[in-house]
């Protein structure tokens, strides 16, 4: 049996969604798709060792799922391991083939793209904008001689698919991500997507603007600087913006990073918890990765990382290293 696992984001979904189009590929008879919400990234260990014959590993953290990589490998799984995460110590074995870039002006979709000789640039592209890599994206569109407008509608695709990952879970989410690549599958040009009426593209775009506009309304807790820290309501809109709007928010404010936070259970509970994205500053994308991994449950990558539950009595030292960080 085959296992495509994958990261619900746009960067997950959109490297699979090319490999699973490309004519260049050996494509499987059948596979089993295991993923979920853009911060369930333990995937690996989802995996049945007993029944699997080959496995393709997508956009998760290699250093988070190296104990499950390791089980498969004794086991003589092929793997085919495709990256821009912290990587932590990367196995030796001849069973795997991997594709690891942790260079913050990458993406997953990005490297894929590239070990398909651009096969699916276009999609590549959208991918790049919806894990807010405008500038690669841009520099591939330019290539291609895209216009103004064209990169504006695969920006708001990659947007809107990159939102509908994030959640606290996946009944938090408008589409299952495994659904959401399943319906994707049908279209190998994403502008054939972009202009069917009534497509997800429409659906998902009415979703993320009525989410967005609740989002203008954030309590700020700290600015400096160098850092702005914001507060979301605990509802399922919340949860749906808090990665996208932690990336707008890095748009229009380029030098400073970025928290947008939103309460995991009830204040009344002493011993609640935040879950934090964290935005490094689009003028110095590095260190989020390093500052989060400092906290319990946190991770990530340079650019971008987050917390899924940083306990309150932690939230000062937080904010303090962010700021001094960044600086």
């Amino acid at each position: 049996m085959h296992y495509d696992v994958f990261n619900g984001d746009a960067d997950g979904i959109i490297a699979l969604l090319q490999l699973r189009l490309s004519k260049k590929e050996k494509q499987p008879s059948e596979f089993t798709l295991i993923t979920g919400v853009k911060r369930d990234i333990s995937l690996l260990k989802q995996v049945d060792v007993n029944l699997a014959e080959s496995v393709t590993v997508l956009d998760i953290s290699l250093e988070k799922n190296n104990d499950a990589l390791a089980r498969l490998l004794e086991q003589e799984v092929k793997v085919f391991y495709v990256d821009h995460h912290r990587t932590g110590d990367i196995p030796q074995s001849k069973q795997l083939f991997s594709l690891l870039d942790t260079d913050a002006n990458t993406c997953t979709s990005l490297l894929v793209n590239k070990h398909l000789d651009d096969e699916f640039v276009l999609w590549a592209i959208t991918a790049a904008f919806g894990d807010n890599m405008q500038a690669s994206a841009e520099e591939l569109s330019g290539k291609l001689g895209l216009s103004s407008k064209q990169q504006s509608q695969l920006k708001e695709l990659g947007i809107y698919i990159n939102y509908n990952g994030y959640g606290r879970s996946v009944e938090d989410l408008h589409f299952h991500p495994a659904d959401l690549f399943r319906k994707l599958l049908k279209y190998s040009d994403p502008f054939e997507l972009i202009n069917e009426q009534g497509s997800i593209f429409s659906q998902l775009k009415s979703a993320y603007l009525a989410d967005m506009h609740q989002a203008k309304n954030a309590d700020v807790l700290v600015e400096n600087t160098s850092f702005k820290a914001v507060q979301l309501a605990d509802e399922p809109w919340a949860r749906r913006v808090s990665g996208v709007f932690g990336n707008d928010l890095a748009n229009i404010s380029p030098d400073k990073a970025h928290a947008v936070l939103t309460l995991n259970e009830s204040a009344l509970n002493t011993n609640y918890s935040y879950t934090v994205s964290l935005r490094a500053p689009l003028s110095n994308k590095q260190g989020a990765g390093e500052l989060c991994a400092s906290f319990p449950t946190g991770g990530g990558r340079a650019a971008a990382a987050g917390i899924n539950a940083l306990p309150q009595k932690m939230l000062g030292d937080f904010f303090d290293s962010v700021s001094k960080y960044y600086a």
